[in-house]
């Protein structure tokens, strides 16, 4: 014998659908169809880790309440723009680490970091990866390595969290900077070899 149906048993809302979408899949219904209802799943997906990097870099809670809750809606205004080219997690990662640099160099009125040679030309030679400093990063004491790296500058530290602790390709790094990979390569290995200067003997 078949069972009843339930008459009171609803199809699932887009809503609900929407939790096991890919983010892409979520970017272009919101964009297709004008429905911007879905950018609530990718908040839930997204806020917490956009404040994670946020604390990161400017290490006051307050200040990191408010700039992730300003990347999100910077991120709900412009999803428009996002073009697929790279995830959505670099596209906000990218919108999140130039609008902290924003915020650093407004309140400390930090200076950019540009890489150049003695003509003032910026260096675009092919540098290769310095696998030796990378393996002795990794062995320094973890309790060390925290505090020697909130030592650093700003812009060192952010770059060195981007590769070690999330492990974004130079790739991704080159997307979010907006520099070239032989540039992103030679930021890495001067602030490594600054970390490593800063380094004390057991």
């Amino acid at each position: 014998m078949l069972a009843k149906k339930s008459k009171n048993k609803k199809p699932p809302t887009i809503l609900s659908q929407a939790k096991h979408w890919t983010d892409k899949a979520i970017i272009q219904y919101i964009i297709e169809k004008g429905d911007s209802s879905l950018f609530g799943e990718l908040y839930d997906r997204y806020a917490n880790k956009v404040y994670r990097k946020c604390i990161s870099m400017v290490r006051i809670e307050a200040d990191a309440e408010d700039l992730s809750h300003e990347i999100m809606v910077k991120a709900f205004v412009n999803i428009s723009g996002f073009a697929g080219n790279s995830s959505f997690s670099t596209w906000i990662y990218s919108i999140t680490y130039n609008h902290c640099i924003d915020f650093i160099r407004q309140k400390k009125k930090i200076q950019k970091v540009q890489i150049e040679n003695e003509e003032g030309e910026i260096v675009l030679d092919q540098i290769e990866e310095d696998t030796a400093a990378e393996i002795e990063i990794f062995e320094f004491e973890v309790a060390q390595l925290k505090i020697l790296i909130h030592e650093l500058t700003k812009e060192d530290r952010a770059l060195l969290l981007m590769k070690y602790q999330d492990d974004l390709s130079i790739e991704d790094i080159k997307d979010i900077l907006g520099i070239s990979p032989s540039a992103v390569k030679m930021r890495l290995k001067r602030a490594r070899d600054r970390l490593k200067k800063m380094r004390k003997p057991y």
